[in-house]
C-alpha cells in the first residue's frame, strides 16, 4: 500500500511538471487533408494526411530537394515522431536532410496529437504504420525504392529499430537516445524506474490516447503488481530490437545508435550489449548529457555532431558516398570530463586499460526504508547539468548517515583514473525480509570530503529467504568519467532513491558482508594509456 501510494503520488507531480514540459495543442501540425505547400530556394515542404495501417490517418509532413523533377527519384528518410511531440519536431533536420538531396517524410506516431490510433508502445500497429508510410512516400514522392532508411529520436528510435527488423527495404537506421531492450531500459535491477515511466505515461495521457493495454500495464507497473510481473516482461520484450537482432543481421541494416551516458530513460547499457550483436555495418557513439539532450540543438538548427554523423550514415549507406565514416572506429566516445573523442574497434575495448578493485571489507548493516541523502539526481535535469556545465549529483560523503548508508573508500591516486565502460559490483547481502530494494553509486570524493556522482544503478529482490546470505552481481550504468590524481573512489550503498520504487517492508535491514571465500568488490574499468 505505501508503495502504490508512493508511486501514484509521484506520478501526479511528474504529471504536473509535464503540463509545462509537453508541446501545447495549439501548436499542432496543419490538419487540413489538402497538401498545404509552402516553398522556398531551398526545399519544398508540404503537410499530408498519410493512411496509416488498419485504416488509422497520420499526420505528417514531406520535403523534398529543391527542383524536384518528373522522372528523378531520391533517397527516402523516414521519421517517427518522438513520445509526445508533433510532426513538427524535425523540420530543421529535415530541411537539411532534403537540401543535400533526400525525400523526408516525418510523421506524428500513432496515438498523438492529431494522428489517428492510440498509442500502443512500438507495438505492431506501429511497426505496420512504418511499412504504409514507407509504400505511401514511393506512390507518391519522388523516392528511390532501393535507397530507403529510418531515424529518429527516443521513441522514434525504438521504433525504427523494430521495423528494420521487419522490412527488408530499410538499407539504414540512425536510432538515437532509444532502446533496443525496453525491460533493461525501465526495470532494470528488477526494479521500476518511477520517475521515466511516471513521466511517459503522464506526457501519454497529456499528449495523446493510451490504449487499452498501457493503461493496465501502467497500472500494474506503478503499483509494483508482481503476480503480473511475468506478462509485463513479455510485453516488454515484444517491443524490444534486441529479441529481434537476427532479423535485423539477416536483412544487412546498415545500424547507427547514438545516446548519453547519463539518460534517465533509456541507459547506455542496453545498447552496448545490443550493439556488440549485430553483424552489419554499424557505428556506437556515448556522450554526456540525459535523454534526448545530446540530439537536442541539432532539432533547433544548431550545430550538432549527433545529427552530423546521422547525416554522414545516411550519405555512406544510402546514396553511396565514401565520406570515411565506414572506416572510422565505429565505437566513439566522449567522456564526461574531457571535450574529445575517443574512438575504439569494439565496445570491449572501451575499458581495454584493465581493471582496478575497490575490496569492500568487513560488514556494513542498514535500516532500510530512509533516504541517506546518496541519489541519481532528477530525471531529465542532472545529467543534462552534468553535459553542460559538467556538475553531476553531489553529496558530502563523510556526513552521510551511516545508519541508513554503507561506505567504502579507496586510497588517494596517485595519478588519474580514467574510468571506461561498465562498473560491476559483487557483494553478500543478508535480508531480514524476503524483499527489498538497495541503490549502488560510485562517486569520485575530492579533499574535502564531496563526492560528484561517476554512475549508479538498483536492484531488487523478492522471495529470498531472511537470514540467509545471497551474492549479488550488479552492473552500474556504462560511463565514461576521469577521475583527478588525488581523489578517491567511495562505493555508496542505501535503500532509498526517488528516481525508482523501493521494495523494503517497513522495518527492514539490509546486511553486506565479504566472506573470505568469496569477497565483495567493485571492478573499475579503465582507459588504456
Amino acid at each position: 500500500m505505501r508503495r502504490t501510494t508512493t508511486a501514484a503520488a509521484a506520478a501526479a507531480l511528474l504529471a504536473a511538471a509535464a503540463l509545462g514540459l509537453a508541446p501545447h495543442r495549439a501548436e499542432a501540425a496543419p490538419a487540413s487533408t489538402a497538401a498545404a505547400a509552402t516553398a522556398d530556394a531551398s526545399s519544398r515542404i508540404r503537410f499530408h494526411d498519410i493512411p496509416g495501417s488498419g485504416g488509422v490517418t497520420l499526420k505528417g509532413n514531406v520535403i523534398t530537394p529543391a527542383g524536384a523533377g518528373s522522372g528523378r527519384t531520391y533517397p527516402l528518410i523516414v521519421l517517427p515522431t518522438s513520445w509526445g511531440l508533433p510532426q513538427t519536431e524535425y523540420l530543421a533536420q529535415a530541411r537539411k536532410l532534403a537540401d543535400s538531396g533526400y525525400v523526408v517524410v516525418s510523421y506524428t506516431s500513432r496515438g498523438f496529437w492529431l494522428s489517428g490510433g492510440s498509442i500502443e508502445v512500438a507495438g505492431p500497429p506501429d511497426i505496420a504504420d512504418v511499412g504504409a508510410v514507407i509504400d505511401w512516400a514511393l506512390a507518391s514522392t519522388p523516392a528511390d525504392a532501393d535507397r530507403i532508411g529510418l531515424g529518429g529520436v527516443s521513441y522514434a528510435a525504438g521504433i525504427t529499430l523494430l521495423a528494420s527488423a521487419h522490412d527488408p527495404r530499410v538499407k539504414a537506421v540512425v536510432a538515437m537516445s532509444g532502446w533496443a531492450d525496453l525491460v533493461e531500459s525501465i526495470y532494470s535491477g528488477r526494479t521500476q524506474h518511477l520517475q521515466a515511466a511516471g513521466m511517459l505515461g503522464a506526457t501519454g495521457y497529456l499528449t495523446g490516447r493510451p490504449g487499452p493495454e498501457l493503461k493496465t500495464l501502467l497500472g500494474n507497473f506503478l503499483g509494483s503488481r508482481l503476480d503480473q510481473e511475468q506478462q509485463m516482461l513479455e510485453w516488454g520484450r515484444r517491443r524490444s530490437a534486441s529479441e529481434q537482432v537476427d532479423r535485423i543481421n539477416a536483412n544487412g541494416t546498415a545500424v547507427m545508435l547514438g545516446n548519453a551516458w547519463g539518460d534517465t530513460i533509456f541507459p547506455p547499457n542496453q545498447y552496448a550489449k545490443f550493439y556488440e550483436r549485430l553483424t552489419g555495418p554499424k557505428r556506437l557513439e556515448f556522450r554526456p548529457g540525459d535523454h534526448a539532450t545530446a540530439e537536442g540543438t541539432g532539432l533547433l538548427g544548431l550545430p550538432n555532431d549527433t545529427w552530423t554523423n546521422a547525416r554522414r550514415w545516411f550519405d555512406r549507406y544510402l546514396k553511396g558516398e565514401r565520406n570515411g565514416i565506414d572506416t572510422e572506429a565505429p565505437v566513439q566516445i566522449k567522456s564526461r570530463s574531457d571535450s574529445g573523442y575517443e574512438g575504439y574497434a569494439d565496445w570491449k575495448s572501451v575499458g581495454s586499460g584493465g581493471t582496478e578493485e575497490l575490496a569492500l571489507s568487513g560488514s556494513e548493516h542498514l535500516f532500510a526504508s530512509v533516504d541517506s541523502g546518496a541519489n541519481g539526481g532528477v530525471l531529465l535535469l542532472s545529467s543534462a547539468l552534468d553535459q553542460f556545465v559538467r556538475t553531476p549529483p553531489v553529496v558530502s560523503v563523510p556526513l552521510l548517515p551511516r545508519t541508513f548508508a554503507a561506505v567504502w573508500q579507496s586510497r588517494r591516486h596517485d595519478g588519474p583514473r580514467r574510468i571506461r565502460g561498465t562498473v560491476k559490483l559483487h557483494t553478500t547481502v543478508t535480508p531480514t525480509k524476503g524483499d527489498g530494494t538497495f541503490v549502488a553509486y560510485l562517486y569520485d570524493v575530492g579533499p574535502f570530503g564531496i563526492g560528484k556522482l561517476v554512475t549508479h544503478a538498483p536492484y531488487t529482490f523478492h522471495g529470498k529467504a531472511p537470514g540467509r546470505a545471497f551474492g549479488v552481481d550488479l552492473e552500474l550504468f556504462s560511463t565514461a568519467y576521469d577521475v583527478p590524481a588525488g581523489h578517491r573512489l567511495a562505493l555508496v550503498v542505501d535503500t532509498v532513491d526517488p528516481l525508482y520504487i523501493e521494495h523494503n517492508p517497513i522495518g527492514a535491514q539490509l546486511t553486506f558482508s565479504s566472506p573470505r571465500t568469496d569477497p565483495s568488490h567493485v571492478s573499475v574499468p579503465l582507459r588504456e594509456q
